[in-house]
């Protein structure tokens, strides 16, 4: 299993939010480039970035960003927020970005999912953020009726191979992850399941571990000093 020591960025700095609320956004570190070479020092080899503004405006915003990570260090940089066109998608892979996450056009467009599958492969992945077991969207402003579940079978029969699953009820808040609703998604579909939100400590980076997940997002945590991100990162390579 892989960790993906995550940066969400709002008007151009590192935050955090709790359970998707703009309101609670606060400053977590004071320098993206410093953060992500933390990252690198620590033995990741991947890096979850999140444009929060992006996802609010539908539209990229802190693209120059994302594109310095992608430049400038060794890590192999996940981008979601705001992606909703083919040209966007090939400015960050072709910029350098190894994979962008497709969120709210999964549901709204999913014709320019099996697009882009088709044109990127395995660089394109979906998130999938649910309240209460419904798929959320626009930056986890609004609500749909559909079951998280039902929406992965849809994207893995268009060919989708990583999905990031977010409880937003468990984002930000270090209560650990959701296994119940992670467990029920990986025995549900056949594809890479990242799981995000509410990774607090060890314990639960080892209950993803044994469930046979991909991957697992750790953001709040790493900053709070709840998950030593080195620590969590050989513990996967050894397991």
């Amino acid at each position: 299993m892989i960790i993906l020591p995550a940066i969400d960025i709002k008007d151009g700095n590192c935050v955090r939010l709790v359970r998707g609320d703009y309101g609670t956004a606060h400053k977590v570190a004071e320098d993206y480039m410093k953060t992500a070479q933390s990252f690198v020092q620590a033995g990741a080899e991947w890096i979850h970035m999140v444009d929060l503004d992006g996802a609010k405006d539908a539209k990229p915003v802190n693209t120059d960003i994302f594109l310095d990570v992608a430049k400038n260090t060794p890590l192999k940089v996940e981008v979601g927020g705001g992606i909703r066109t083919m040209d966007t998608m090939e400015m960050y892979l072709s910029g350098g970005v190894s994979r962008v996450i497709l969120g709210s056009v999964a549901l709204k467009n999913p014709n320019l999912v099996e697009t882009a599958v088709k044109e990127y492969g395995e660089q394109i992945a979906v998130g999938i953020d649910a309240k209460n077991g419904f798929v959320a969207v626009e930056g986890w402003l609004d609500s749909s009726t559909v079951d998280y579940i039902s929406l992965a079978k849809e994207m893995v029969k268009m060919g989708v191979k990583t999905i990031i699953f977010t409880d937003i009820s468990k984002d930000g808040t270090l209560s650990g992850v959701n296994q119940e609703q992670l467990k029920a998604l990986h025995d549900a579909v056949d594809c890479q399941i990242v799981a995000s939100g509410g990774v607090h400590t060890m314990a639960d980076i080892i209950a993803c571990n044994e469930m046979g997940l991909y991957g697992t997002i750790a953001g709040k945590s790493i900053y709070q000093g709840t998950l030593n991100l080195a620590e969590a990162i050989t513990y996967t390579k050894e397991n």
